[in-house]
C-alpha cells in the first residue's frame, strides 16, 4: 500500500483490546521517532515507554479517564526539554561531529549562532519551540505504527503538571507534551472504527499564490 493509502487507513483508535504489541514493532515505531526531523537537528525531547500497569492507571486518572491509556500495550509519553542550554546544544553538535568523523566550518558557525541566541531566550519560549518538535515526531510514530499494523491515538487531553509529577519529568529538565497509546483496536467498543475519514476538500485547505 502507498503512503497515502496508509494515511487513509490510520485513525485515532477510541478503544483498545489490551493485546500486546511485539517488541520488534514497538522498536520500529521508536526508530521512526528517532529519525524524525527536528529544528537544527537538536531532537529536544525524550520519549518514555510505559508498560507498567500501575503507572498507566496513575496516568489515566490525570488524562480524562481515557481508556486507551490503560488498555493499550505500550503508552508513549513525549517530553520536551524545558529549556535550551549550552550543554544540550553542544552535545548534539559534538555527537554530529563524532558520527560524521569531521568538523565543518559552516556547521560550527551554526553552533555558535545557536549558542548565542537560544540559551538567552525566555525559557517558556524555548520550551514551546521544543514542544513543537514532538508534534513532528509523533506523526512519524503514528505513520510507522500503521505500517506495522498497530493502532494508535494521539492524546493532548491530560494534565501536564500532574503527569510531570508522576514521571518526575521536571527533575529531568523535561515537560510532558503528548501521549501516544499503541495497541490494537477493540472493534466492538470503538465507535469510530467503521466511520469514513472526513477532511476538508483540497480547495478549502490549500491556496496557491
Amino acid at each position: 500500500m502507498s503512503f497515502l493509502d496508509k494515511l487513509n487507513e490510520r485513525y485515532a483508535t477510541k478503544a483498545m483490546n489490551g493485546e500486546t504489541v511485539s517488541d520488534e514493532k514497538v522498536n520500529n515505531i521508536l526508530e521512526a521517532i528517532r529519525l524524525a526531523p527536528t529544528s537544527s537537528g537538536l531532537q529536544p525531547f525524550e520519549v518514555f515507554v510505559i508498560i507498567n500497569k500501575e503507572t498507566k492507571e496513575q496516568i489515566r486518572k490525570v488524562a480524562m479517564n481515557q481508556s486507551q491509556i490503560t488498555d493499550c500495550s505500550h503508552l508513549l509519553v513525549f517530553a520536551a526539554w524545558d529549556n535550551y542550554t549550552a550543554d544540550r546544544i553542544n552535545h548534539m553538535f559534538d555527537l554530529t561531529n563524532e558520527i560524521r568523523g569531521f568538523k565543518n566550518e559552516g556547521w560550527e558557525n551554526y553552533r555558535q549562532m545557536l549558542l548565542a541566541n537560544y540559551p538567552s531566550r525566555d525559557a517558556e519560549m524555548n520550551f514551546e519551540h521544543a514542544a513543537r518538535q514532538t508534534y513532528i515526531a509523533i506523526m512519524s510514530a503514528m505513520t510507522q505504527a500503521v505500517y506495522e499494523g498497530v493502532d494508535s491515538t494521539p492524546i493532548e487531553g491530560f494534565d501536564p503538571a500532574a503527569l510531570d509529577e508522576i514521571l518526575d519529568l521536571r527533575q529531568k529538565g523535561l515537560r510532558s507534551t503528548l501521549l501516544l497509546p499503541l495497541g490494537y483496536r477493540a472493534v466492538e467498543k470503538d465507535w469510530l472504527v467503521n466511520l469514513v475519514k472526513v477532511r476538508k476538500p483540497m480547495n478549502e485547505l490549500v491556496t496557491i499564490i
